[in-house]
């Protein structure tokens, strides 16, 4: 009997090949993107500390360490080996970034609000290590640190939503405040990001320049640049306690108001360490902790936003291979 020809079947990409043998539970899911969140701050912090340092040029160039070596050398010294750790960890923090990527394709039923922004993930991450290394080549040029800065808490805030995401449903949306409540958060938000933002021009101003040599600093007083930065932390302050006891007048749901309450004992913390850093000259240490302070008041109002809504979960999950919970059925 004569046989056909052979036929070809459809090529996978290494994505779908894997979606096939793989299938994470939904705690593997949230961990991965836990796990993103995570080093978005601690990438943050750490690059805090190489210019707290004075380490911030203790790699000559980018994306080498020298122009003749990738790896910091012995002349460069402690400098340059705290520079290059930092260079490392964003190895560390594109490795978490490409964990929720796979997890998040590779979960059942597929999710295209994972998989969309783990993505964007790494982009921001790619994206903000282009800037890292132009600001390297700039002698670090106080504008390019604040971008720097500012593409962090973009991750940060895509990490969070992402966070988020795993722990809901696939429908869409709908509102368990009052519309006013929800544009009174938005509000609070929004002075909270100008917030973020004018801490970037206290930093660029400040004395802490990210190395010894003499780096340029933006063009305003320290001080006054500080007490702007003081008043919009006290806007945010007074906006968030009118959304803590809104949301008590309202019968908000209780992880809503769980949440407006954390976001106040953050800010509380926040607001401590600020005038204690301004008023002893500020220390390196008290530095780098309203450096993660700032990176923690904005997780808060994030997820402080995001409960403001629910997404319920309307189509029915495939188990997970090798689920420990299937054990138990």
């Amino acid at each position: 009997m004569h046989k056909g020809r052979p036929t070809i079947g459809p090529v996978l990409n290494p994505f779908a090949s894997l979606a096939r043998r793989w299938t994470p539970t939904p705690r593997t899911v949230r961990r991965a993107a836990l796990a993103a969140v995570v080093m978005s701050v601690v990438i943050v912090v750490t690059g805090g500390a190489v210019r707290l340092t004075g380490s911030g040029l203790g790699c000559d160039t980018w994306p080498k360490c020298t122009d003749d070596s990738l790896f910091a050398t012995p002349e460069q010294g402690v400098h340059g080996a705290i520079e290059f750790g930092n260079r490392m960890l964003t190895y560390v923090l594109s490795a978490a970034v490409g964990w929720i990527i796979l997890a998040a394709r590779c979960a059942k039923p597929r999710r295209t609000d994972l998989t969309r922004p783990a993505w964007v993930q790494f982009a921001l991450v790619m994206s903000n290590a282009v800037l890292g290394g132009i600001t390297v080549w700039t002698g670090l040029n106080p504008y390019s640190v604040a971008g720097h800065f500012l593409l962090a808490t973009c991750l940060i805030t895509v990490t969070t939503v992402t966070w988020q995401r795993t722990r809901e449903g696939d429908a869409s949306p709908r509102p368990r405040v009052p519309g006013p409540v929800r544009k009174l958060v938005w509000a609070l938000t929004g002075t909270a990001f100008v917030l973020v933002a004018a801490g970037t021009v206290v930093t660029g101003s400040g004395p802490h320049a990210g190395d010894s040599s003499e780096v340029e600093r933006m063009p305003f007083d320290w001080e006054t640049t500080a007490h702007v930065h003081a008043a919009a932390a006290w806007v945010v302050c007074a906006l968030a306690v009118a959304v803590w006891l809104v949301l008590r007048v309202v019968d908000a749901p209780d992880d809503t108001r769980t949440r407006a309450r954390d976001l106040l004992l953050v800010l509380l913390a926040q607001g401590v360490i600020g005038y204690v850093q301004f008023f002893t000259d500020l220390p390196e240490l008290l530095v780098s902790a309203h450096m993660l302070g700032s990176c923690l008041v904005w997780i808060a109002v994030i997820r402080l936003l995001l409960s403001l809504r629910e997404r319920p979960d309307t189509t029915p999950g495939i188990p997970a291979q090798n689920d420990p919970e299937l054990s138990r059925v």
